[in-house]
């Protein structure tokens, strides 16, 4: 099914809208937004000077750290009487990157969201269970609103307890489920551990997956799991652009078609900053068209992928992101949660106990990722007490938890045991890249 007319327009008339849009976006970012007309004055541009599409790569840039340096409302365009929702995800320095709706733009999102949902094969007659953390996240109560916006039935589950996940697919009918891809299997895999089969014993056909990537063989995994007939896709967003609604994979599975009328996608150099060409692999950069609360112009997501604009069998006319082949920053992506290492060394470095070295392993046990951050002790004398390294360890958890909001594993060494680096410190080893 598709939910609006707009994902089927010619591309002619769709860069109208476009254009269209962000003649009105630009002025409008202008006149709010002081750190942004800061920046086009800096660059010598001025609203007028954008007459056509080619024109945006006159604009400059938005970073992530625009957010962290406004924090927490400097980049909103309205005043907070004009909000009606706020959401945040993680910063790079434990600030939440703080995010805010108007009516205006709470409806366009969800709209957003119910396209997405279209095009991963929900529809009204769907009851879905939603497996993502609730809170500020934008990821669960997106898909909460959307799902509703289509008509289907939500059950708002939430994240964790797996035992009342379970009762609830079996027992509610439940037909769909959005989660993050690891969960979706480590669940499918605990049902086949309960003697029961997910394609004869319950009714769940469709995943809607988000948060976190999920590869080819993770998706040939997930049939293996969830029985052959179990249609799974993956959809894009970030909370700075809206949450989730930016993009998603329709019954072709060939890319992210991505709601080119609110959003105008652009890949380029991630090292010169240059636009590249369709098809070329780069950084993704996007342009929000027609928020309110939070305009963005050339916000780079950091995620690295290629666009796609040759027809699509389903019938959409808008162009198509690959799926994500890593990202140009460092940040990882934890169980759906956004987590940087700058996040956790400003942990550690508050504990006098351990030293300043550190590495983090991530891996993914059980369908879930697991990361084992591993750290010196100052003084090797704690080695012989097990109670006050267990005290220890569980503070440092606790610290951990308290910032980036999941549990990690520590594993505590001796003084000098870590490897020393002559240049730039490789603290990350990822072993999820190739894995399920």
């Amino acid at each position: 099914m598709i939910w609006a007319k707009e994902e089927t327009l010619p591309r002619e008339e769709l860069e109208k809208i476009q254009l269209k849009k962000l003649k009105e976006t630009v002025p409008y970012i202008y006149e709010k937004v002081a750190p942004y007309r800061a920046k086009m004055d800096a660059a010598n541009v001025k609203p007028q000077d954008i007459q056509k599409l080619e024109d945006l790569k006159k604009l400059p840039f938005t970073y992530k750290s625009d957010f962290r340096d406004n924090y927490p409302t400097g980049l909103f365009a309205v005043e907070v009487k004009d909000l009606v929702r706020f959401h945040a995800s993680s910063g790079t320095t434990g600030k939440p990157t703080v995010v805010g709706y108007t009516r205006h733009d709470l409806d366009v999102w969800l709209n957003n969201v119910a396209r997405v949902t279209c095009m991963g094969g929900a529809s009204s007659s769907d009851i879905a269970q939603i497996a993502f953390g609730y809170g500020t996240f934008t990821g669960a109560l997106g898909l909460h609103g959307g799902l509703e916006t289509i008509g289907a039935s939500v059950i708002p589950m939430s994240s964790g307890n797996t035992n009342k996940q379970i009762m609830f697919l079996k027992d509610m009918g439940v037909t769909l489920l959005v989660a993050t891809p690891s969960y979706a299997l480590h669940l499918g895999e605990e049902i086949r551990r309960r003697g029961m089969d997910p394609q004869k014993d319950l009714n769940v056909r469709i995943g809607l997956f988000g948060g976190e990537g999920m590869t080819e063989p993770m998706r040939d995994e997930m049939h293996k799991v969830w029985g052959d007939e179990f249609f799974c896709t993956q959809n894009y967003g970030m909370s700075e652009l809206c949450g989730p609604g930016v993009a998603g994979e329709c019954s072709a599975l060939n890319g992210m078609h991505i709601n080119e009328d609110w959003f105008i996608p652009e890949i380029i150099d991630p090292k010169t900053e240059e636009v590249l060409p369709p098809g070329e692999k780069g950084e993704l950069v996007i342009t929000c068209l027609g928020k309110e609360a939070i305009p963005l112009i050339r916000y780079r997501t950091g995620d690295l992928t290629r666009l796609m604009y040759e027809p699509c069998s389903c019938g959409r006319t808008t162009c198509r992101m690959e799926n994500l082949s890593g990202r140009a920053d460092d940040m990882l992506v934890i169980r759906g949660v956004n987590v940087f290492p700058t996040q956790i060394e400003e942990v550690l470095l508050k504990i006098p106990e351990i030293g300043p070295h550190y590495e983090i392993l991530v891996e993914r046990k059980n369908r879930l990722d697991v990361m084992t951050i591993t750290v010196e002790l100052i003084d090797d004398r704690l080695l012989d007490s097990y109670t006050k390294l267990s005290e220890l360890e569980q503070r440092i958890k606790a610290g951990l938890k308290s910032q980036l909001g999941l549990a990690t594993q520590i594993k505590l060494v001796a003084p000098n045991s870590l490897q020393r680096f002559e240049g730039k410190a490789k603290r990350v080893t990822d072993l999820r890249k190739d894995g399920l």
